[in-house]
C-alpha cells in the first residue's frame, strides 16, 4: 500500500476536503433559499450536539493511526488489524448508545437547552447517524495509519454527495409540510451521506485486505487501553472546539432575547452566524484539517523512531503550511465579505459583516489545530485539552457579557469566538516550543506568507473593482478576482521562496 508524504496527503485530503466542502455551499444555496435564514437557524441549533459527537469520535482515528504508524514503523501489521478490529467494535457500541439517547431524549434535550421547539425535527432526523460515523471514523483512522490518505480523502467527496443530494431532495418533499420540517429533511442527508460513506470505507477495507495481512500471531493485551490513553484526550480536545458551538446554539438565542429581539429575530441571526458565516468559514480550514489528519502518523512515527532532525523539519514544515493556508483566507474573507456571500447565497448577502469580522479568528484557529496535532503526537495528549478549554472559558464570558448588549448583539459571539481562539492559539505554541525545545524561522514561516498574502490581497480588491466596471457583474468579478488572487499569490510565495524546492522535492514530494 502507498504511503503519502506530509504535503501530498495534506494535498490529497485538502482538495477532497475542499471539494467537500463546496458540495455543502451548493448545498446550503437550494437550503437557503428553500427555508431562509429561519430555517437555517432550526437546521444549525440541532447540529452541535450531533458534531459534539462527531468531535469525540474523532479523537479515535487520530489515536488509531498514532497506534497503527508506531506499529507499522516496527513492521507489526498484525497489531494494526487488531487495532482496526477492537475499535471497530468499541465505536459501533458508543455509536448505537448516542443514537439511542438522541431518539429517546429528543425533547427534553431542546427543552433543557431552551432551543425553539421547531428544532425537533432536525435533530431527530440526525439522531441515527452516530452509528455510521462510528463506522467512518475507524476505518479512516485505520487508512490514516498507514499514511494512505486516498480512501479517506474518496469517502468524504461521497459522504458529501450524498449528504447534498438526500438533502435537497428530503427538504423540497417535506417544505409544503411547514419549514421545521423542511430543515428535518436537509438533516437527514447526513444521515444519508454517512451510510454511504461506510459502504464505500468498508468495501474498500475488503479488497486492500490481501495487501494488510491480518494474522494472530502476536496478540496484544493493551490495544483499547492505549488506544483509550491517547482517544479520550484527544477526544477531549476536540469536542472543546464543538462545545463552542453548543455554547453558542444555547448562550446567544438567550442572550439576544435578553437583548430585547423577538425569537424569530434570534433565530436569523444565529442562522446568519452559524448558516452563513461559519458555514463559509470552515472551507479554509479544510485544508487545515487535512493538514492534522496527515501530520499526526508522520510525526508520530518520526518521534517514535527518535529521528529528531526529521521531527523538527517536520513540524517546521507544517507550522508553515498553516499560516500559508490562513493568511490569505483571512484576509480575502474580510476585505471580500460582501461579495463572496452575494456570490455564494445567490444575492442574500445579509449578515456578511459577521464573516468579515469572524474571518479575523481563520489563522488563530487553523494555528491551534496545527500545533494541538502536533502535541498530540508526540504524546503531548493534555496540554491541548487544558489550553482549548482555558480557550473556552474566555468565549463563553465574552459572549454572555457582549451579546446582552443590543448595540453589540451577535458580534458579541464574534468577538468571544477570536479572543477563545487567540487564546488557545498561544498557549499551545508556547507549549509546543517548550516541549520540542524549538525555535522557528518567524521570517520564513510569518512574514513571508503574510507579505505575499497583502500583495494577493491588494490585486483581489483591484481586479474585483475593475472587473465589475466592465462586466456590472458581482458574481463574475468576485470569481475572476479570486483566481486572479490565487495566482498572485501562488507566485509570491514561490518568489520569496517560502519553500525551498529541493526541501519539497527530497524531504516531503518523495515516497518512502
Amino acid at each position: 500500500m502507498k504511503k503519502h508524504s506530509l504535503i501530498k496527503g495534506t494535498i490529497i485530503l485538502g482538495m477532497a476536503g475542499i471539494f467537500a466542502r463546496f458540495l455543502g455551499l451548493f448545498f446550503r444555496i437550494p437550503i437557503q433559499a428553500l427555508i431562509k435564514d429561519e430555517g437555517m437557524g432550526y437546521y444549525q441549533m440541532s447540529y452541535p450536539l450531533y458534531m459534539f459527537f462527531v468531535a469525540v469520535a474523532s479523537g479515535v482515528p487520530i489515536a488509531m493511526s498514532k497506534l497503527i504508524a508506531e506499529m507499522n514503523a516496527k513492521n507489526d501489521r498484525e497489531g494494526a488489524g487488531q487495532v482496526l478490529r477492537q475499535t471497530l467494535i468499541l465505536m459501533i457500541i458508543l455509536g448505537s448508545v448516542f443514537t439511542t439517547f438522541m431518539i429517546m431524549f429528543a425533547r427534553p434535550i431542546i427543552s433543557l437547552l431552551k432551543w425553539d421547539s421547531k428544532s425537533y425535527y432536525a435533530f431527530l432526523a440526525i439522531a441515527a447517524a452516530p452509528i455510521f460515523v462510528s463506522i467512518m471514523c475507524t476505518f479512516r483512522g485505520f487508512f490514516q495509519g498507514l499514511q494512505n490518505v486516498r480512501p479517506t480523502a474518496i469517502s468524504q467527496i461521497i459522504e458529501q454527495v450524498g449528504r447534498v443530494v438526500a438533502g435537497v431532495l428530503f427538504a423540497y418533499l417535506l417544505f409544503p409540510k411547514g419549514i421545521e420540517y423542511a430543515a428535518g429533511g436537509a438533516a437527514l442527508g447526513t444521515l444519508v451521506g454517512a451510510i454511504m460513506g461506510s459502504i464505500y470505507l468498508v468495501s474498500t477495507y475488503f479488497k486492500v485486505v490481501r495487501e494488510i495481512p491480518v494474522r494472530k500471531k502476536i496478540k496484544h493485551k493493551h490495544i483499547l487501553g492505549d488506544l483509550g490513553k491517547a482517544a479520550i484526550p484527544i477526544s477531549l480536545g476536540a469536542a472543546v472546539g464543538t462545545i463552542m458551538s453548543l455554547i453558542d446554539s444555547v448562550l446567544v438565542p438567550q442572550q439576544l432575547l435578553k437583548a430585547g429581539f423577538s425569537h424569530l429575530q434570534s433565530a436569523v441571526m444565529y442562522g446568519q452566524l452559524t448558516g452563513k458565516a461559519f458555514t463559509l468559514m470552515n472551507v479554509p480550514l479544510a485544508l487545515s484539517v487535512a493538514l492534522c489528519a496527515s501530520l499526526v502518523p508522520i510525526i508520530a512515527e518520526a518521534f517514535y523512531l527518535g529521528r529528531r532532525r526529521e521531527l523538527i523539519k517536520r513540524v517546521d514544515m507544517a507550522v508553515k503550511l498553516s499560516n500559508v493556508i490562513s493568511l490569505p483566507s483571512s484576509l480575502g474573507m474580510f476585505f471580500m465579505a460582501y461579495p463572496i456571500m452575494h456570490l455564494v447565497f445567490m444575492r442574500d448577502a445579509a449578515g456578511y459583516e459577521i464573516l468579515k469580522y469572524i474571518s479575523i479568528c481563520i489563522p488563530f484557529v487553523i494555528l491551534t489545530q496545527t500545533s494541538t496535532a502536533i502535541l498530540q503526537s508526540i504524546g503531548n495528549y493534555m496540554k491541548p485539552v487544558y489550553n482549548l478549554a482555558l480557550g473556552c472559558i474566555v468565549k463563553v464570558i465574552v459572549t454572555y457579557i457582549l451579546v446582552s448588549f443590543s448595540f453589540v448583539n451577535i458580534y458579541g459571539a464574534v468577538i468571544g469566538t477570536i479572543l477563545g481562539y487567540i487564546t488557545s492559539c498561544l498557549l499551545n505554541m508556547h507549549d509546543l516550543k517548550k516541549s520540542l525545545n524549538i525555535k522557528f524561522n518567524k521570517v520564513d514561516a510569518f512574514v513571508k506568507p503574510a507579505i505575499a498574502a497583502i500583495i494577493m490581497i491588494v490585486a483581489v480588491v483591484f481586479s474585483d473593482a475593475i472587473v465589475y466596471n466592465y462586466t456590472m457583474s458581482g458574481g463574475l468579478s468576485c470569481i475572476i478576482s479570486i483566481l486572479i488572487g490565487v495566482i498572485v499569490y501562488l507566485i509570491f510565495i514561490f518568489l520569496l521562496r517560502v519553500f525551498e524546492y529541493q526541501e519539497i522535492k527530497n524531504k516531503f514530494l518523495s515516497k518512502k
